[in-house]
């Protein structure tokens, strides 16, 4: 079947250019359009959406507040943001807020396609443009949050917390089982098993949540 897509954008010219983008994918479908946050999580409650892609600044509710309502009323929804340089505070939020991931705006048509079918299957998407940036300079943790993080770490096995950091870099699974010599479906096995213990809702929760225990090295 093919990944339902919603595209969620005040500027109805993006849109068009995303949408026409997406039909060159015989696996996507566009199946909605929203103009700001309100209408995105009505389009949700009206569609089966897989796929949201969603800008984050715009009238009305905007693509901040409009992710923590869609989780909440369409948790099965993965919510991409759209953003710009410059705006890296707004994402870490989002992300906080339970987005699945984020992409440039500027992004070329084949990765914006892929970013599509990774985050319909469940993984989160990393810009490694902008991944670093972001968290070392607005995900920072305060001491609380640090000793807080580095207390729900301590659930993880060692070959977990090896995995932890692989992913903490935004690698996906493939290049996990590379770096650790594991087979692909044992790399997933411990991503689940991440997830659960440390009760984060998707990938980059955990990957921040590793930046605030100070797993991962600075820049």
């Amino acid at each position: 079947m093919a990944i339902r897509v919603l595209l969620v954008d005040d500027e109805s010219l993006l849109r068009a250019g995303v949408k026409l983008i997406l039909r060159h994918a015989d696996d996507i479908e566009v199946v909605a359009e929203a103009g700001n946050g309100s209408e995105a999580v009505e389009m949700t409650r009206r569609h089966n959406i897989d796929v949201a892609l969603m800008d984050i600044r715009m009238p009305g509710m905007d693509g901040l507040a409009a992710v923590a309502e869609m989780a909440r009323v369409s948790p099965q929804v993965q919510v991409v943001m759209l953003t710009t340089f410059g705006e890296e505070d707004y994402v870490a939020r989002a992300l906080r807020a339970g987005a699945a991931g984020f992409l440039l705006k500027d992004t070329g048509p084949e990765e914006l396609i892929q970013a599509v079918r990774t985050a319909a299957g469940g993984q989160s998407i990393l810009s490694p443009r902008i991944t670093r940036q972001i968290i070392d300079q607005y995900v920072m943790a305060d001491d609380g949050r640090a000793a807080q993080a580095s207390r729900r770490l301590t659930t993880l096995t060692e070959r977990e917390r090896d995995v932890l950091v692989k992913l903490g870099a935004g690698l996906s699974n493939v290049e996990i089982s590379k770096e650790l010599f594991l087979g692909e479906s044992t790399v997933k096995a411990h991503v689940s098993r991440i997830l659960t213990k440390l009760d984060c809702a998707n990938r980059v929760q955990a990957a921040i949540l590793a930046h605030d225990a100070g797993l991962l090295p600075g820049p």
